[in-house]
């Protein structure tokens, strides 16, 4: 999970003095606040992961019902009020123990990405890409941005605020997620023709 970063003047100096000089509205400071909880007391797991993956790696190999404790907190801090069914919760935990790079790889990715060279195409995620770009807010994602901020990302064509969902929302709502890339990529779409050769989908 990346961090929420203010543009830079380098990324779109026009965009950057907008920034500036528009204040944050009362949803921006709200947004910035849930950052900032999120931070003080659910970013643990993150900082561990980027900075001393092996350490954790040895302990989710070693338990079951650690890894279990490990994982249901995120998918229960982080969800939208979701209601975890038993054999959701084990098909989940199955992922991680039976694949074949076992439990302890996923923390991995987390140190291989912000500690690449090149920098990795997660930390570039928040710099402006010229391509199109859909939004989707949750409102239980910990780590969204205020408004104004995502302009700095690239040319916004889509932007959908959810009323509900939150970090696992493609898990949690995942038929109302898939009505929107079509929306986005379909033939009136703000994506439409993206890909060289085709149009969009109908």
């Amino acid at each position: 999970m990346t961090q929420p970063n203010k543009p830079t003047e380098s990324d779109n100096p026009e965009l950057y003095a907008k920034m500036l000089s528009t204040p944050l509205t009362e949803d921006d400071k709200a947004v910035l606040a849930r950052h900032e909880e999120f931070k003080k007391w659910d970013s643990g797991y993150f900082l561990l992961q980027r900075t001393r993956p092996q350490t954790i790696a040895y302990s989710l190999a070693d338990s079951p019902l650690g890894m279990l404790a490990w994982i249901y907190e995120k998918l229960h801090d982080f969800t939208d009020n979701y209601s975890w069914q038993d054999d959701e919760l084990l098909t989940w935990i199955s992922i991680y123990w039976f694949s074949t790079a076992g439990p302890g790889a996923p923390p991995r990715i987390y140190y291989e990405f912000f500690n690449k060279e090149p920098v990795s195409e997660i930390v570039q995620s928040g710099r402006w890409a010229d391509a199109p770009l859909g939004v989707a807010r949750f409102p239980k994602e910990p780590s969204n941005l205020p408004k104004l901020w995502h302009e700095g990302l690239g040319p916004i064509v889509q932007w959908t605020e959810f009323p509900r969902g939150g970090h696992f929302s493609a898990y949690e709502m995942p038929v109302e997620i898939v009505a929107e890339v079509r929306r986005m990529y379909g033939k009136d779409g703000g994506a439409a023709g993206v890909v060289t050769g085709l149009s969009g989908y109908d």
